[in-house]
Formats: C-alpha cells, structure tokens, sequence
C-alpha cells in the first residue's frame, strides 16, 4: 500500500521508474556497481562543497553558489525524475550542484558553530551503517505496512516544507518547521529519524532489483540513495544548530 500511487518514499525506487527498460543488456545491477557510483558522486559533492566552503572563509559571498545549486539539483531531479534514462547523464551534474548547497549551509553553521557540519558528517554516516545493519540483518523487518507507515511521514513532512517555504516568502513563520523551540526540536528530531528509516526502503528497493535490471539502473540506484543521504545530513545539521542554540 502506498501514497498516491508511490510504492516507496524514494521516487528513484517507484515501481514506475524500475519498469522493464527495452534496452536489454547481459550486464545486470550490483551492489558492487552501486557502491562506486555512490562513491564517485559523494567525491563530487565533496569537491563542490569545499570549493564553496574555502570561497566563504576566505571572505568570497557564495549566496548565489548556494542558491543557484539548489535550484540545479532541483531542476536535475525533476528531470531525472520523469526522464530516468538521464540519470547516468544528470547525476554528476545534480551531484555538483548539491556539493555548491552543501558547501553552503555547512561553512554558515561552522562559522557559527565551530565543527558542527563535521558532526553532522559523522552522524550521517553513522546512521548509514546501523540502517545498512539493521536490514542486513533483519533486526528491523521492511514489511509493507512498515514502508505505509515511513512513506506516509515523508510525504506528509514534505508537505509542512513546501507549505511552510511558501508562507516564508509570505513573510509568515511557521516557528516548528524554522525555529528554535522546544517543539521546533521535536519535530526535526522526528523527520531526521524519518530519514533514517527512509534508507531502509532504498536498501529494500535496491535489494530486489539486484541481478534483475539493467547496469544502466545502477545510476538511478546512486541517484536515490544520494537524495536520502544528503536528506538525512541537513536534518541532523538543522537538528544539531537548534540543540546548539539551545545549550
């Protein structure tokens, strides 16, 4: 069962993207193949984000780097959304312009919070690794009424940011989705283990599809598991600077 249509919390792992491809080829998914096409796009990202993070210390504005990487990535993921094929094409690319956003909030945090967005980095990657064990193992069962559950609190905490982004430009605060509060914590300690969960379905989604499709869908398979990832590091970054406000 799931929410409107999707079959996870992922678009890169909709049924809708993994149809039959009629480009047939003996090559099929690894997880091998996943693996280094992870590890090429996270070497983008990081490429991207120090160049930004090094401009900003060295006194450069990278509002527009920021910004103009967002909306790239954005723009890419539509795309790749509903031209998947594209993927092998735009990942890099998405990859890039994430690296520019990234590098973006992590140097405005370190210079308010010295470290933090290497904190951030290592809870990120931690929690990549117990979620990886805790599928691989069983510990925590991917059935469909737990996928209901955790795509039913994605799309619905997309929601409150996409209706909370709109009221901001309206110059109207949604003070538990931007501020400082009590509540304000609750509810990003609640979407970071969300996001947290949602890397379960990916594992899940990627797991059945293994010896099945195209090595082609290996890049929609790392393009997936970026979006959750970086995801998952800006909720623990955003949750981290409140905790530090706070204490």
């Amino acid at each position: 069962m799931g929410v409107f249509g999707l079959q996870t919390s992922n678009p890169a792992f909709n049924s809708y993207f993994w149809k039959k491809s009629r480009n047939y080829t003996k090559d099929k998914m690894s997880i091998n193949g996943i693996i280094l096409k992870s590890f090429a796009m996270l070497t983008l990202v990081t490429i991207t984000a120090t160049y930004t993070w090094q401009l900003f210390f060295s006194g450069v504005s990278i509002k527009w780097y920021t910004a103009i990487g967002m909306f790239v990535a954005i723009f890419c993921s539509l795309f790749i959304s509903f031209k998947h094929d594209s993927s092998k094409y735009l990942l890099p690319i998405y990859a890039l312009a994430k690296g520019f956003f990234l590098g973006g909030i992590s140097a405005y945090a370190h210079k308010h919070f010295p470290y933090l967005p290497f904190q951030a980095i290592a809870v990120t990657i931690l929690t990549f690794f117990v979620m990886f064990i805790l599928y691989r193992f069983k510990i925590i069962k991917v059935t469909r009424e737990f996928r209901a559950i955790i795509i039913t609190a994605i799309t619905t905490i997309f929601m409150l940011y996409f209706i909370g982004w709109i009221l901001r430009f309206l110059e109207i605060d949604v003070s538990f989705l931007w501020g400082t509060s009590w509540i304000a914590i609750g509810f990003n300690t609640l979407t970071a283990i969300v996001a947290s969960f949602s890397l379960l379905l990916d594992f899940y989604y990627i797991d059945r599809q293994l010896g099945r499709y195209s090595k082609e869908r290996e890049w929609l398979a790392t393009w997936g598991l970026l979006i959750t990832l970086v995801w998952l590091y800006v909720e623990v970054l955003r949750l981290m600077k409140k905790l530090a406000i706070r204490f």
